[in-house]
């Protein structure tokens, strides 16, 4: 695996490069995967032409971390703030084609959250293969709780064209409507504005449009899955979106949220994504 460092619309990247030619790009701002291009040329993940690149803003697409907390479930900044900070990259293991990223407790972070705490980010490129893993370790004296998710921004051609599937029987909360079900549909289609979080079935989800399929795995320690996509009228209304962004994505997250996980001192944690090109 090669790896650059570049320059991308004035925030510095690392850019690793595959020996099928695949590559990898991310941004230091919050370890921030942003590209996966497999061998074929195809983009797989979406960024939008609006996003902002100020080392400050989270940037809309990619792979944001979420973390320590979801949303807007808890005190902190929506979505907490791992994906707002500048990460360390670490000695990269070419060999076995992974990108790492580190960021460490500071005065910033313990102004918002009184914890210490080492994050890790690690990235593994392979063949038709992109793997993404977060791991938390307690360096504090004192247990400390935290929620996370890996935000993925798939890109897709045509939102009207995809299907997903492998979340029938999984139960349900519809953010939209606030109502708990379990999910009756083989496969899910996007018409309209859709935000729901599922328990995580067992196996893989399918994504699947007309180009191909991908299939999208998790670690057992994310008990959720999150679905979103949102719909022409909220899309503009997003000022780091254009009108018709909601057409080229749809985010498909592994999350630990529901359940917020306790770390004691010296323990870790570790919650990851796999992505494969079928």
């Amino acid at each position: 695996m090669e790896i650059t460092p570049i320059d991308l619309r004035g925030q510095p990247a690392i850019r690793a490069t595959g020996t099928d030619g695949s590559t990898l790009t991310v941004a230091l701002h919050g370890a921030h995967v942003l590209s996966w291009c497999t061998s074929d040329g195809v983009e797989r993940f979406f960024v939008s032409s609006r996003a902002v690149f100020d080392g400050k803003t989270a940037i809309r697409g990619g792979v944001p971390i979420c973390c320590p907390q979801f949303n807007m479930r808890g005190m902190l900044p929506k979505h907490g703030f791992m994906r707002n900070l500048p990460w360390e990259l670490q000695p990269a293991d070419a060999s076995a084609g992974t990108l790492a990223f580190r960021l460490r407790d500071s005065e910033a972070t313990r102004s918002l959250w009184p914890h210490a705490f080492e994050a890790r980010l690690e990235a593994t490129l392979a063949p038709a293969q992109l793997r993404i893993a977060l791991t938390l370790t307690n360096i504090d004296p004192a247990p400390w709780a935290f929620a996370a998710a890996l935000h993925s921004y798939l890109h897709v051609d045509d939102i009207a064209q995809v299907r997903l599937e492998g979340l029938e029987g999984a139960n349900r909360w519809d953010s939209l409507r606030n109502d708990r079900h379990v999910e009756t549909a083989a496969e899910l289609r996007f018409d309209a504005e859709f935000d729901s979080v599922y328990a995580a079935p067992a196996k893989p989800l399918r994504l699947v449009q007309p180009g191909g399929t991908l299939e999208i795995a998790r670690s057992a320690s994310c008990t959720e899955t999150v679905v979103w996509n949102p719909g022409a009228e909220l899309c503009a209304k997003l000022s780091d979106m254009p009108a018709d962004g909601y057409r080229h994505m749809l985010c498909v997250e592994a999350a630990r949220i529901d359940e917020q996980v306790t770390l004691a001192p010296g323990a870790q944690w570790q919650g990851w994504q796999q992505l494969t090109v079928l």
